[in-house]
């Protein structure tokens, strides 16, 4: 499956859009984590665990996104968008990723 956030794929030709595709993914943010990204906050540095989060909810959510295009009978997803959100609850933060794009057959 080819992604790009292009609105169309250099060197081939979009035969037909089959729909939008989206992706969620939402993972909780472990308190440990908390505590060592608010200290590497203080002292510097990047945040490791955070970043890690970040890449498994985006990988989690392109492949929903994909699998949904697939479901569609897509070749291709064209013009993703990602988002990043930081959801406060109760029981502390969540990440959230969504991605979206548009699903389409190729010539």
């Amino acid at each position: 499956m080819i992604v790009t956030t292009t609105p169309d794929v250099p060197g081939r030709e979009i035969g037909g859009v089959k729909g939008v595709t989206t992706g969620e993914a939402i993972l909780g943010v472990n308190v440990f984590r908390d505590l060592f990204a608010g200290i590497r906050d203080i002292i510097g540095g990047r945040s490791g665990s955070y970043q890690k989060a970040l890449r498994e909810a985006r990988d989690h959510a392109m492949n929903d996104m994909i699998e949904e295009a697939r479901s569609m009978g897509a070749d291709a997803v064209v013009a993703v968008d990602i988002d990043y959100e930081s959801i406060d609850t109760n029981k502390g933060a969540m990440l959230m990723v969504s991605c979206s794009g548009t699903a389409v057959s190729l010539r």
